[in-house]
């Protein structure tokens, strides 16, 4: 995901103000407003970026919020932004599938480079590249293992649910009598539901995706896939995917529906929150936060050091001890002990006692704290809870009055626990933008300030020292007239 590329040096920092009406709009939707902030300092200048890539060099849109935009760049920028969008509409790519399931197992390609499925009549142009022979229908059912995965964690960080986990969120969502899921960003899962659905007569649950992988649109009709940006709530089909979704949540009066969604873990929290709370809002049958305290069932699969991040936006939420891993993550695998362990978790608005966890790999339910939890999660008899965040045993330091990691020691100067071997006196001094204690930059009220006060001064500034250079580049320019008549004039005497 999905912040805005710029990399500042030094002690600055960007804060994402959000999504804005009447935003430009990249490739990738709608831009975020962001602003530089300093710490102790008044915020900087708002800009708009990219919301889906942190990196500039996947989406290099910048623009700032007070810049006035030519027609022709606005020109130029719509024809960009055409240009960048894919080959085929999702309604070309359906009639496409019916036409390439309908071929012979012979004539059935499927282009690697392009990550496309190929009619025969395409053969010729992609005759260069490399592609796969004889797609059978399972694999046309199984869409992630045949595309490539996007890996790129600052953007699409696509990394796919493990066998193991796939099946224990599917049977858990079955247990707990879920009979929609609102798929977003987990394909795996999707395709697991679908093809279930295909098999067994008796089985009746349903998925919708959204994903901001376009590709998925050649294996989906449009009521099963909506090209979706997380990040910024932005539904590429317009009103029409707008209106599946609705629909797709809303059905039955909203009930036995549950949101999963597996974000990018390099994504701003603040903006999946956003979003996350609109499609709430879209199930409660309103666009508007705030109208209704009611949430949708949701679980939000990311790592276990994002939960205070997770809780300052959802307060319901709490943190499962179940190990998500996945097939095509290096780190993030099922088996590893110690601090090898996968730190990926389940977050969620259902009662944690309702979570039923596999005791077959190691997980009990603690009856003090009502919910399952893992082997090394022991019961604190002081905090009263199972404190354990990352699988391994913590231990209470008596003095910070809390449990902390087993490699962790209380230090008398930070008069703290911290690791063994640190820098003492750089403790968190508070917050980042005004420096204040007692709040983080999130919700650091400067931020929520009006520029209004300090704007026009701002302005005057600048014309002051435009008025400056102006001035300076005249006076440069009359001396350098004034210095190439004495050399004409010096020529003409010489000669």
């Amino acid at each position: 995901m999905a912040a805005a590329g710029t990399q500042l040096p030094g002690p600055a920092a960007l804060a994402l103000l959000g999504p804005a009406p009447g935003a430009p709009c990249c490739p990738h939707g709608p831009a975020l407003l962001f602003v530089k902030t300093s710490q102790g300092k008044e915020e900087g200048r708002r800009f708009y970026a990219c919301s889906a890539c942190r990196d500039r060099k996947d989406c290099n849109f910048f623009q700032w919020e007070d810049e006035k935009v030519s027609e022709a760049r606005l020109a130029a920028r719509e024809e960009y932004n055409r240009s960048h969008q894919p080959c085929f509409t999702h309604r070309q790519n359906v009639d496409r599938y019916k036409n390439f399931v309908l071929l012979p197992l012979s004539k059935r390609r499927f282009c690697q480079e392009c990550q496309q499925l190929l009619l025969p009549a395409e053969w010729k142009k992609h005759s260069d590249h490399q592609f796969l022979c004889d797609i059978t229908t399972a694999q046309l059912k199984s869409p992630s293992q045949l595309l490539y995965p996007l890996e790129n964690k600052k953007t699409n960080a696509q990394y796919l649910f493990a066998d193991r986990s796939c099946q224990f969120l599917l049977n858990l969502l079955t247990d707990l009598g879920f009979r929609r899921v609102l798929s977003v960003g987990t394909p795996r899962l999707h395709e697991m539901i679908q093809s279930k659905a295909s098999q067994e007569e008796e089985f009746n649950v349903r998925s919708l995706l959204l994903d901001i992988d376009f590709r998925y649109s050649q294996f989906y009709t449009e009521d099963e896939f909506c090209h979706y940006n997380m990040f910024n709530h932005h539904f590429f089909g317009g009103e029409a995917a707008r209106e599946t979704c609705r629909k797709f949540l809303c059905e039955e009066n909203g009930e036995r529906v549950i949101m999963v969604t597996d974000p990018p873990f390099g994504g701003l929290v603040e903006a999946l929150a956003s979003s996350f709370k609109k499609l709430m809002a879209m199930w409660r049958g309103t666009e508007k936060e705030g109208h209704d305290n009611r949430e949708m069932p949701m679980f939000w699969i990311f790592p276990y050091f994002f939960e205070s991040r997770i809780l300052d936006f959802f307060p319901s939420f709490s943190m499962m001890d179940y190990q998500v891993d996945y097939d095509n993550h290096a780190l993030y695998k099922h088996g590893k002990t110690g601090r090898r362990q996968s730190p990926v978790r389940i977050f969620t608005n259902l009662t944690p006692s309702v979570i039923v966890l596999p005791e077959e790999e190691g997980y009990r339910f603690c009856t003090v704290c009502q919910r399952y939890v893992s082997s090394g999660n022991q019961h604190c008899e002081i905090c009263n809870l199972c404190t354990s965040k990352d699988g391994r045993r913590w231990k209470h330091c008596v003095l910070c009055k809390k449990c902390v990691k087993p490699s962790w020691f209380h230090c008398d100067n930070c008069k703290c626990c911290t690791l063994e071997k640190h820098s003492c006196g750089k403790s968190d001094s508070g917050c980042f933008v005004c420096g204040k204690a007692g709040h983080k930059r999130s919700a650091c009220p400067s931020l929520s300030h009006s520029r209004a006060a300090w704007q026009p001064d701002k302005k005057k500034g600048q014309k002051t020292r435009k008025r400056i250079k102006m001035r300076i580049r005249k006076r440069l320019a009359m001396k350098h007239a004034i210095f190439s008549k004495r050399k004409v004039k010096n020529k003409k005497k010489k000669t």
